[in-house]
């Protein structure tokens, strides 16, 4: 005799494991895992167009870019957990345990390099805030500024995060290279003509503190509440605000007539471009989905 089973019972019985099944996490799977990628340009801006590829400036000037590449040594992701809201500091006078403030960060008394917007933490909360290094994603090559294009990176230790919030993104600047040409649209001229310019800035040895640091605002939840694949797409833009606080009619030539700001009179200027360079906020566009 043939023995036939119902077919609701074992039915019923594997629901509840599919159930359990599709929301379990794989063991030590992340809250979320991150695809990040990072892109920089040097773009014009319609309200300053002077004719023949030329941008106006604050100072009168009027600068055309004709190459434009910029080195990031890494970008780190940060959380910040604790503390008070944050209280603005001077860099001119910098609170007690810090000095030599410029391009964005400090130098403590340990050594280190502090950013601003951490020191900025410390005085809100009463020393109580804290900001950890969530990741750090290590950039290769030049980044073309005048062909923009979105560069991969990998994540050091891990693109899969634990449960936190990332915060803020912080950019190491190492290399800046640039030609192009100035005029003067004032009359009369503080010269005459167009000049051509060059800048070729890097950190001088192996243990030199970075050119600038950038500071960016994230909001990146990692958590159960959230979609945990996220494209993170870092992008930087520099206009010809950049060049508003330089003064090229004071700016030494080099012997082939080019005006350097590498050369070693030119140390008032190359320090102005850094400072306008350093306030300079990336920004983040974040997409998120299933894994």
């Amino acid at each position: 005799m043939t023995r036939r089973f119902p077919l609701a019972l074992p039915g019923a019985l594997l629901l509840p494991v599919a159930l359990l099944s599709g929301c379990a996490f794989d063991a030590g799977e992340g809250f979320a895992v991150l695809k990040p990628s990072v892109q920089a340009a040097y773009t014009p801006l319609s309200g300053r167009d002077a004719g023949d590829g030329y941008q106006a400036l604050a100072s009168d000037f009027q600068l055309r870019m004709d190459a434009a590449s910029m080195r990031l040594g890494s970008i780190d992701l940060l959380a910040s957990s604790g503390g008070g809201g944050a209280t603005t500091f001077d860099p001119s006078s910098p609170p007690p345990g810090y000095s030599l403030c410029h391009n964005g960060h400090c130098h403590s008394d340990s050594g280190e390099l502090v950013d601003y917007e951490d020191i900025e933490a410390e005085l809100g909360g009463g020393g109580g805030s804290t900001t950890t290094t969530v990741a750090n994603l290590p950039v290769d090559g030049d980044l073309d500024l005048l062909r923009p294009a979105s560069v991969g990176l990998d994540c050091q230790p891990d693109c899969e995060l634990p449960r936190t919030t990332l915060s803020r993104g912080r950019w190491s600047v190492t290399g800046v290279r640039m030609t192009g040409s100035v005029r003067d649209s004032r009359v009369p001229a503080r010269f005459a003509g167009a000049r051509d310019f060059r800048i070729t800035l890097a950190p001088v040895g192996a243990e030199a503190e970075p050119l600038a640091v950038l500071s960016g605002d994230l909001d990146v939840p990692s958590d159960r509440e959230n979609a945990p694949a996220v494209e993170l797409g870092l992008k930087l833009e520099l206009t010809p605000a950049l060049f508003d606080a330089v003064d090229w009619s004071t700016v030494a030539e080099a012997p082939d007539g080019v005006l350097d700001l590498d050369a070693p009179g030119n140390a008032a200027v190359r320090t102005a471009f850094l400072e306008r360079l350093a306030q300079v906020s990336p920004v983040a566009e974040v997409s998120r989905g299933a894994r």
